[in-house]
């Protein structure tokens, strides 16, 4: 369990980061999003002590970091996986990490081999690509077994088999009763790893809940609607007070402002035929567009 309690950092007179709070519970993944400039990246470090703050305390099951005797074994941190000396190999990097808290070589061949990077662990860092590197810095978090994990960005510079086998690493990692934190500007990919956010924007919490009830409260939902009786179904739906919506290039029809329970109920009421009657939802992206709009520090103009 990670409890953040009131977490207060400025950089001269910028507030970065703004009596925030939130909590990351054990057993699943805890998605960490704000717009750039949000104050995510500052947050984390000034969790595990890297960055000194004005105010305020994160615990680790009760503890701050700095009281945690061996640090790897409890806390697994990968913040900036291009950190690393250039000279050193991939394997060497981790031995010196495992030396540091007492962690066995033994270990060092088991988190690589499971990051999948065995053949080219005795290449010298300064020829890794990014996503070597990413895999490397989640070796580096795996090698105490600890029960929390904070990763910032961890799948930049993955390809899409790297970043299907990060996903699913974390949710089966998180089942085992860990926590699990983790930043990204990837929110398609947030939408299938996450079962929790904390979304931040200006240094400030706006929301903490899970996936689905975020999208519930900050993005539309309506029914979508096929049928080969439209135009029945259409004056039907309006005369119950619906907003309905032809779907292009399709014996379909979106309604809105009515459930999808009512929405059957009519077709059942005028005798019309469904060859579909389904929910609809906007995505993960959109919700948090929706609910970060007064946070954005940087926007975009228009498409010409």
């Amino acid at each position: 369990m990670i409890e953040v309690r009131n977490l207060t950092k400025r950089f001269g007179k910028t507030v970065a980061v703004d009596d925030l709070s939130f909590d990351v519970r054990p057993g699943r993944v805890t998605g960490f999003l704000g717009p750039n400039g949000s104050g995510k990246s500052t947050t984390m470090r000034c969790m595990v002590g890297l960055d000194a703050h004005e105010r305020g305390t994160t615990t680790f099951a009760g503890r701050n970091y700095k009281q945690l005797g061996s640090p790897l074994h409890e806390v697994g941190i990968l913040l900036d996986a291009g950190y690393v000396h250039p000279a050193r190999s991939g394997r060497n990097h981790l031995k010196w990490l495992a030396a540091t808290n007492g962690i066995g070589f033994k270990r060092v061949d088991e988190v690589l081999e499971l990051v999948g990077m065995t053949e080219v662990a005795d290449r010298k860092l300064k020829g890794y690509s990014l996503g070597m590197k990413q895999r490397l810095g989640l070796a580096a978090t795996l090698l105490g077994d600890p029960g929390t994990m904070i990763l910032d960005e961890p799948a930049n510079g993955l390809d899409p088999e790297g970043i299907r086998w990060m996903r699913d690493f974390l949710r089966h990692y998180a089942t085992q009763g860990r926590s699990v934190l983790v930043s990204s500007h990837l929110l398609g990919e947030m939408s299938l790893l996450a079962q929790d956010l904390v979304v931040i924007g200006r240094g400030r919490l706006i929301s903490q809940s899970s996936v689905d009830d975020f999208v519930r409260r900050h993005a539309s939902a309506w029914v979508r609607v096929r049928s080969p009786q439209l135009a029945t179904l259409i004056e039907t739906l309006e005369q119950r007070g619906a907003k309905v919506e032809r779907v292009d290039g399709a014996d379909a029809i979106d309604v809105f402002d009515l459930a999808i329970e009512q929405v059957g109920e009519a077709a059942a009421a005028a005798q019309v035929t469904l060859h579909e009657l389904a929910t609809k939802t906007e995505s993960l992206e959109d919700a948090f567009l929706s609910a970060t709009a007064d946070s954005q520090e940087y926007r975009s103009g228009g498409v010409a």
